[in-house]
């Protein structure tokens, strides 16, 4: 199938039309050639100039000897607004039959939606600024128009453009300020604190940047909330910084660490406000500074906290990080049932391995822990509603911790004048005292 745009079409039509009438009219001009000729020097002085078209995307073009562009060689700046990025013009064409440079379509498709998460400006949800108790309104975005920009591509190919200035579509929030109406947030319907050490400078920047994303978000009826949309990507570009993060069951240094503790402390304050768990999975170790059986780990993209408002009002978000405190407070209308509980069940116990590395700067003879043992867990979670001091609903979930390998160093050195190893301060989480426990709001 042939596909034709509009600026094709209309080159044909304008060709058609002008070559109907260079025929038609090409005896009368040949008569009155030598009368326009004689009008043509004896008008005064030399014709006006014609008024002079610039394309800003070709004004730095080098022509070839004949005076034409270079279609399509080297690269090309896509801006979108104030931001831009560059792409080869091979990664957008194909050379057809006649051995000409042509814009492919499923190429260029593909790269202009690419480019979306580069240069499209998102739109921001009407939110809550808590401190103020003022509705923000929304703010709408701007995206790449991609078929708009896929037409105007193939001019820009055969001009041999530098530079392209893309069309750009609005993109509306979900959230306006008038679909939230007058929110009602006299009333917190679940509250969950964890704490952090005040020295981890750069994990405790994470955590306030994270929850700088979610303070004031408002959850309408209904509605689902992705933490990852909301957050977005953790990226040094965004601001986050190196810190400690759980990776196959081992404590290391990562980017963006402490963004967990932000999720599991909003799972936690979701959890009381009966919000609906959508989706969560908790970490692969238990962890320091929740209960076990109600973190929530999240990796952009592919790990995420997913939540929905079962309730016919809006809920907003309230995030602080303050004094080595992360506390989440949900506030909407006063919550439908006296009390929410949560309870764990510990099944069964997972033994956990241990492996042992030569140190050869390390005294023979001497051990040293680096990161202790702590054992897996299989268990049930269940939330329990209470309404005028009766049982009215139970959620259930199964969960497992997979158990946490101790990794030691062992000395191989002979050398009798090293010093004797520093043993590292534990970390690790403590194990639990009772197969059961239980904790309500």
């Amino acid at each position: 199938m042939k596909v034709v745009y509009w600026h094709d079409a209309w080159y044909n039509e304008q060709r058609d039309m002008n070559q109907r009438l260079l025929i038609g009219s090409a005896g009368g001009l040949l008569v009155a050639s030598g009368g326009l000729l004689g009008w043509y020097f004896l008008a005064s002085g030399t014709p006006a100039a014609a008024a002079e078209v610039v394309d800003e995307d070709l004004v730095d073009v080098a022509p070839r000897a004949d005076g034409t562009p270079e279609a399509g060689e080297g690269e090309v700046v896509f801006t979108l607004e104030d931001r831009s990025a560059t792409i080869a013009w091979s990664e957008l064409a194909q050379v057809n039959e006649a051995g000409q440079l042509t814009i492919d379509d499923d190429k260029a498709i593909a790269a202009l939606v690419a480019l979306r998460a580069e240069l499209d400006r998102p739109a921001h949800d009407a939110h809550m600024d808590l401190e103020a108790r003022a509705l923000v309104p929304e703010q709408e975005g701007l995206g790449i128009d991609v078929y708009g920009a896929l037409a105007l591509l193939r001019g820009k190919l055969s001009a041999g453009a530098k530079r392209v200035t893309l069309p750009g579509i609005p993109i509306r929030p979900d959230v306006t300020a008038e679909s939230l109406g007058n929110v009602d947030i006299s009333h917190v319907l679940g509250r969950f604190t964890t704490k952090f050490a005040v020295a981890e400078k750069r994990r405790n920047d994470n955590l306030k940047l994270a929850a700088s994303k979610l303070d004031g978000h408002i959850l309408m009826p209904g509605a689902e909330f992705s933490f990852n949309d909301v957050v977005g990507a953790r990226t040094e570009k965004e601001g986050y910084k190196i810190a400690h993060v759980i990776t196959s069951g081992e404590m290391v240094d990562g980017l963006a660490g402490g963004t967990c503790q932000i999720s599991s402390t909003l799972h936690g304050a979701s959890f009381f406000a009966g919000l609906e768990i959508v989706k969560s999975l908790p970490h692969s170790r238990p962890s320091t500074y929740v209960q076990m059986g109600l973190d929530a780990t999240v990796v952009y993209p592919v790990v995420d906290l997913e939540l929905r408002n079962p309730y016919d009002f809006p809920v907003v978000i309230h995030y602080t990080v303050a004094r080595g405190e992360s506390v989440v407070e949900i506030l909407g209308k006063q919550r439908p049932y006296d009390k929410i509980t949560f309870e764990r069940q510990i099944e069964q116990e997972l033994p956990f391995d241990t492996v042992t590395r030569e140190d050869n700067t390390v005294p023979v003879g001497s051990l040293v822990i680096e990161q202790e043992g702590f054992p897996g867990y299989k268990m049930k979670r269940f939330r329990r509603y209470y309404k005028d001091g009766k049982l009215v609903k139970t959620d259930k979930w199964s969960l497992r911790y997979r158990p946490v390998t101790e990794y030691s160093r062992m000395g191989t050195n002979p050398d009798p004048n090293l010093p004797p190893p520093v043993q590292p301060k534990s970390h690790g989480p403590r194990a639990p005292k009772q197969k059961s426990y239980k904790l309500s709001q």
